[in-house]
C-alpha cells in the first residue's frame, strides 16, 4: 500500500544577523539539500543589526522540520518560527503592466478597483497597477489581467507577522 505525502506551503519567519553573506548562506542551505523556496522576502528590522526573512517553502512536514533544524544550525540565525502553525497576517505586493487601448482602459481600471488596486502609471499603450494582499488575491488579479495581455509583472515575496 503506497503512502500519500502531503506537500504544502509553509511560511517561516527567520531572524538573522544583518551582515554580508547571510542571505547567500541560507540560499545555499536550501540549494544544497534540494529544498524549494517559493517566496523569499528579506528586510532590516526595527533593530538595524537584525534582518527578518519570510521564507515560503514547499514540502511535507518532514521537509519543513528538516529546513527548520538546518536553519537553526547556522550561527547567524537568531530565531526560526513556523508561522503556518500560528495565527498570522501576510501580504504581497504586485506591479502589473498591461497593454491597453482606449477601449480596454476603463475595464482594466475597473478590475483594479475591484481588487482595491491602484493605477500607478498610465500611458497611451500601457497601464501599471499596484495591488497588495494575500497570495490568493494577487494570483486572482494576475489571472484576470492575463486576458488583457500582461506585458510585465513584478511581485514581492510574502511578508508576514504573528497576530497580536
Amino acid at each position: 500500500m503506497s503512502q500519500t505525502i502531503e506537500v504544502h506551503k509553509s511560511t517561516l519567519s527567520v531572524l538573522v544577523e544583518n551582515h554580508f553573506g547571510v542571505l547567500a548562506r541560507i540560499a545555499g542551505l536550501f540549494s544544497a539539500r534540494g529544498f524549494n523556496i517559493s517566496s523569499l522576502s528579506v528586510a532590516e528590522t526595527e533593530e538595524p543589526s537584525v534582518s527578518i526573512m519570510t521564507i515560503v517553502v514547499d514540502g511535507d512536514e518532514q521537509i519543513v522540520d528538516q529546513v527548520k533544524k538546518q536553519l537553526n544550525k547556522l550561527v547567524e540565525v537568531i530565531k526560526v518560527r513556523d508561522l503556518t502553525e500560528q495565527d498570522y497576517v501576510s501580504r504581497e505586493l504586485a506591479l502589473i503592466k498591461v497593454a491597453v487601448d482606449s477601449v480596454k482602459r476603463r475595464e482594466i481600471i475597473e478590475v483594479a478597483d475591484i481588487f482595491k488596486g491602484r493605477v500607478v502609471d498610465i500611458s497611451h499603450e500601457n497601464i501599471t497597477i499596484e495591488v497588495t494582499g494575500s497570495s490568493e488575491k494577487i494570483d486572482a488579479i494576475i489571472k484576470l489581467l492575463n486576458g488583457y495581455g500582461i506585458k510585465e509583472l513584478a511581485r514581492t515575496g510574502k511578508v508576514a507577522l504573528i497576530r497580536g
